[in-house]
C-alpha cells in the first residue's frame, strides 16, 4: 500500500503540473504578453520610450476599446496605462507585428499599432488630442483621440474617441476607423501552435495508462 500512495502522489504532483502549465499558456494568450525589444526611442501615448526591452500585455478589455499596459522587461515596474481600439489586418502572421507612425527628422517613431501572432485584429493606441492633432499633420494619416491620457482605467471606459485626420478635421472614430462586430473580435484571436493543449491531453493520457498499468502490477 505504501508503494501504491507514493504512485498516487507522483501521479496527482504531474496531474498539477500539467495543469499548471496549460494555465499559464491560457493566461498568456488572452493577456497577449509580449516581450519586445526597440533599438531606438519609440513614441507611445503620453511619453517617449528609450531603446530598450519592455512586456507588452492586454490588461483589460471593454467591447471595441482595449487597455494595454506596458512594463519594463521583467514586468517589475509599470511604465505605461493606454487605451486601444481594434485594428484589423486581412492576414495573421506567427509573429508579434508592431506599426509605426513615421516621423520626419530625427523624432521618434510613433508606435501605431501591435498585433499577437495568429490574431487578425491588433490594438491601434488612441493619442490624446493634442498630440494627436500633431501626429495626423506630420504623418499624414488619421489619428485615434481622447480628450485625456494617461487616464484611470474606470475612466477609459467612458472616455469619448474621436479621430483627428491630415486635414486637422475631428470626426467620429466610427467614421474614421469602423468598429468590428463584437462577435468578431472575440473570435478573430487564435492562440500561436506553442498554445495547443494536444500534447497536455497526451500527457495527461500517457500518465493515466501508466499508473493503472503499475497500480494493477501491484495489486494483483
Amino acid at each position: 500500500m505504501k508503494i501504491v500512495r507514493t504512485i498516487l502522489t507522483i501521479l496527482t504532483v504531474s496531474l498539477l503540473m500539467a495543469t499548471f502549465a496549460a494555465g499559464t499558456r491560457a493566461d498568456t494568450g488572452f493577456n497577449k504578453r509580449t516581450v519586445v525589444t526597440f533599438t531606438q526611442p519609440v513614441e507611445i501615448p503620453g511619453q517617449i520610450l528609450p531603446s530598450g526591452t519592455y512586456t507588452i500585455e492586454l490588461y483589460e478589455s471593454f467591447g471595441s476599446r482595449h487597455v494595454v499596459r506596458i512594463y519594463n522587461a521583467d514586468r517589475s515596474k509599470l511604465i505605461a496605462t493606454v487605451l486601444a481600439i481594434p485594428n484589423q489586418r486581412l492576414t495573421p502572421t506567427s509573429d508579434n507585428v508592431m506599426k509605426f507612425s513615421e516621423r520626419p527628422g530625427n523624432a521618434p517613431d510613433a508606435l501605431k499599432a501591435w498585433f499577437y501572432p495568429g490574431n487578425n485584429f491588433g490594438q491601434e493606441f488612441v493619442y490624446p488630442k493634442a498630440r494627436a492633432i500633431e501626429l495626423a499633420r506630420v504623418t499624414h494619416e488619421t489619428i485615434p483621440a481622447v480628450e485625456t491620457e494617461p487616464a484611470t482605467v474606470a475612466e477609459f471606459k467612458s472616455e469619448p474617441i474621436v479621430a483627428e485626420t491630415p486635414e486637422q478635421k475631428e470626426i467620429p472614430i466610427a467614421e474614421a476607423i469602423p468598429a468590428p462586430a463584437p462577435e468578431s473580435v472575440e473570435s478573430a484571436p487564435v492562440l500561436p501552435k506553442t498554445a495547443s493543449e494536444v500534447p497536455l491531453i497526451a500527457l495527461l493520457g500517457v500518465l493515466s495508462v501508466s499508473f493503472a498499468f503499475i497500480l494493477k502490477r501491484f495489486v494483483s
